[in-house]
């Protein structure tokens, strides 16, 4: 089955807003990296959900609420997506302003200013990484 959106937008939406919510002020994420945190949607094959759900965490990111830090989600090269408008000015302008650092070529130093979310609070919170599971059939189900 293909999936343009996830199978419940609100569901997945508000599992990817707590985990931004969590990302401390002055690291990143990526949207690949806040994918694989939220558990597997039903009726969604693995292989489609690593290609997919990127974009729906791009996709609920622009529609989120003021009180989720929405500069804290870079794409993977460690760069600002580009949006219309002065988005990335304002994005670039609220990460420097929590004190992280970008090289000449525009990008984030993953290393460096990348969040490593606690392990405890992952499970407390029922998230998990698809590397921990070990097999990706058995990654929790969203819904």
């Amino acid at each position: 089955m293909s999936f343009s959106n996830p199978p419940d937008p609100k569901a997945y939406n508000s599992r990817v807003y707590e985990l931004v919510r969590a990302i401390p002020a002055g690291r990143v994420a990526t949207y690949g990296q806040i994918a694989r945190l939220v558990p597997l949607a039903e009726g969604v094959d693995p292989s489609s959900y690593l290609r997919l759900a990127p974009r729906w965490v791009g996709a609920a990111m622009a529609a989120c609420p003021d009180d989720v830090p929405w500069q804290r989600v870079i794409n993977s090269q460690g760069k600002i997506s580009p949006r219309p408008g002065f988005g990335v000015l304002v994005q670039r302008k609220l990460l420097a302003d929590e004190g992280v650092l970008f090289d000449e070529r525009e990008r984030v130093d993953l290393k460096r200013f990348g969040w490593q979310p606690d392990p405890t609070w992952l499970k407390l919170h029922n998230f998990t990484t698809w590397e921990e599971s070990g097999d990706q059939a058995e990654q929790p189900k969203l819904f």
